[in-house]
């Protein structure tokens, strides 16, 4: 019996019939989606629930035998789920603007792309937008691996009534741009002052003739640098496609180990998934051993404390608030009653919330 040889053309015809499955059921999906989307309002149940996303994407990466890469397997599902939910209600997404700065491809990263994301000036339009229920959502760094904390959000989260339900951790890497794609035309270099200063050793070795301006986002950095042929920008490629500017060198940050790390904001609290964290606010009662009584309650129960940063009060002299991460969920009996006992030694404390940690991709 002769073996029929597979050509390019069977293989195609075999991918295209293949796809029409893919497209069949995804409507199929689709239609569910709506028929959820009906009961829940009936129910007056949340159209979001990041848990169930969460539970989906686990079990179809631990079912996926290959050889589809299971990140790709995730980003394909994210999208879908992304554009399911916009069937049942389109989420807005306040975030910190404007488009293809790295926090709005951090929104990307954890909605998809079929949310409907506002870019606000400043954080604390973002905070505003999310307490009045205009968004949703609302996404904002918080700290980056080589320039450290965002000082506005903290002390956003003071007086916040919001919760931090979910983490985005993203990969930074800066591009250099402008609109001849040519070095020698560059007089200034203008970006956010975070973005300036990873990017300072290469800067000097490359353009030492070039001024530096800090300006208030990398986005605003590029579309200065589309308007202006003397100036470049230091922002990421989204940016490039979006000011139609020139990539002129990729990759320019002084440390390729390069992450900022974002907080998804909402008035709801995320259930346990058993690999959580938990971020806390308080205030210590000034007295001896002060420092002490807020780290014994975790030391005694094993807690792992991941992060602890410190700001001033603004309305008292010499006085601190402290912003602590530790690993587990404030429902975790340890965590919870060494909140508790941490509480006994404070003037203020305060949850910010409890939610899965970030997986980097």
């Amino acid at each position: 019996m002769e073996t029929k040889i597979k050509t390019i053309e069977n293989l195609r015809d075999s991918i295209d019939s293949v796809d029409l499955r893919i497209l069949e059921l995804l409507n199929e999906r689709a239609l569910l989606v709506i028929e959820v989307g009906k009961v829940k309002a009936k129910e007056q149940k949340e159209f979001y629930v990041p848990d169930r996303e969460r539970e989906v994407l686990k079990r179809l990466t631990e079912a996926n035998k290959g050889p589809f890469p299971s990140q790709a397997l995730k980003n394909v599902f994210r999208e879908i789920m992304s554009a399911s939910l916009s069937l049942e209600k389109p989420l807005k997404i306040a975030f910190l603007g404007p488009a293809a700065t790295f926090t709005h491809q951090a929104c990307m990263q954890h909605f998809g792309l079929s949310g409907d994301f506002i870019a606000k000036k400043d954080i604390a339009d973002v905070f505003d937008d999310v307490e009045k229920g205009r968004a949703d959502f609302g996404v904002v760094p918080i700290e980056n691996s080589t320039e450290g904390v965002v000082s506005h959000t903290l002390d956003k989260f003071v007086n916040s009534s919001l919760k931090i339900c979910a983490e985005v951790m993203l990969e930074i890497s800066h591009a250099l741009l402008n609109r001849s794609g040519r070095a020698t035309d560059i007089a200034r270099v203008c970006s956010h002052p975070h973005a300036l200063a990873q990017c300072k050793n290469w800067v000097k070795n490359n353009l030492p003739n070039a001024l530096a301006f800090d300006v208030s986002s990398t986005a605003m950095a590029a579309q200065m640098a589309s308007e202006d042929p003397s100036t470049a920008a230091i922002a990421s490629i989204a940016a490039a496609n979006l000011y139609n500017l020139q990539v002129i060198e990729k990759n320019i940050e002084d440390n390729s180990n390069n992450y900022t790390r974002f907080l998804v904001i909402c008035k709801s609290e995320s259930k346990r998934t058993g690999n959580d964290k938990t971020s806390v606010v308080f205030t210590i009662k000034d007295a001896p051993g002060a420092l002490y009584s807020m780290l014994k309650p975790f030391a005694l129960r094993g807690i792992n404390l991941t992060k602890i940063e410190s700001r001033p009060i603004k309305t008292k002299a010499w006085e601190y608030v402290f912003f602590v991460d530790l690993d587990g969920h404030i429902t975790d009996e340890p965590v919870k009653e060494a909140v508790s006992e941490l509480e006994k030694s404070c003037s203020f404390l305060k949850v910010l919330g409890s939610y899965a940690k970030s997986q980097l991709v």
